[in-house]
């Protein structure tokens, strides 16, 4: 008869998770050992083993879950049918959020994509590109006259620029706080959606 999964087993995978995106993104996913992430987690080798099989099925397990919990997060704001600023306003919101307890994560998401075979490559992509898109439709419902610019992507990705970036210079232990700065961003990148104009194509003719 097989053996049963212990009480706890998930959460010890989770824990485990954390323990290896943290190490990746502070380190390189290069340069950690699993000898690294089993002393992390106060496990011998041998255990972390019984958890996970190698490196490479941490990496896809840290990109994998974190970018399936942020695309549970668009269908979740969507759900709540919001009118299109509330709509907005609660995705930053909820990003923001999300991002302040797993930045390690998704650093490791930004810069260690590179390293995983093709075929587990596409797969994290396509759910990054998931979200893109529903951020993109949110831009559209406040400006629906962007649509054939193809402008929505771009603005989504600045606004990803600005959410992301923050997670590098604010200080955790500072004056403001993530949930204070979340309403900042959206009311700046609200503040100044209205005000972008469809830029002219420019045409080159050759001489």
């Amino acid at each position: 008869m097989a053996r049963g999964r212990s009480p706890g087993y998930d959460d010890q995978r989770e824990m485990i998770l954390e323990n290896a995106a943290q190490l990746f993104a502070n380190r390189g996913y290069s340069a950690t050992s699993m000898n690294q992430v089993a002393e992390a987690c106060g496990f011998s080798k041998a255990l972390l083993y019984h958890y996970y099989r190698d490196k490479y099925s941490l990496l896809v397990s840290i990109a994998e879950n974190h970018v399936s919990r942020l695309e549970g997060l668009v269908t979740d704001v969507e759900a709540q049918k919001l009118d299109a600023e509330a709509h907005l306003r609660e995705l930053i919101r909820r990003f923001v959020q999300e991002y302040a307890g797993a930045r390690h994560a998704h650093r490791v998401l930004t810069e260690d994509v590179k390293f995983m075979e093709p075929e587990d490559r596409e797969r994290v992509l396509g759910t990054q590109r998931k979200v893109v898109s529903g951020f993109a439709r949110a831009v559209l419902e406040l400006r629906p006259d962007l649509r054939d610019a193809a402008l929505a992507k771009p603005l989504t990705m600045l606004l990803f620029g600005m959410i992301n970036w923050m997670f590098i210079w604010m200080r955790p232990d500072g004056e403001l706080d993530y949930d204070a700065m979340a309403p900042v961003v959206a009311d700046l990148f609200l503040g100044g959606l209205p005000g972008v104009k469809i830029p002219q194509r420019i045409v080159h003719v050759d001489a």
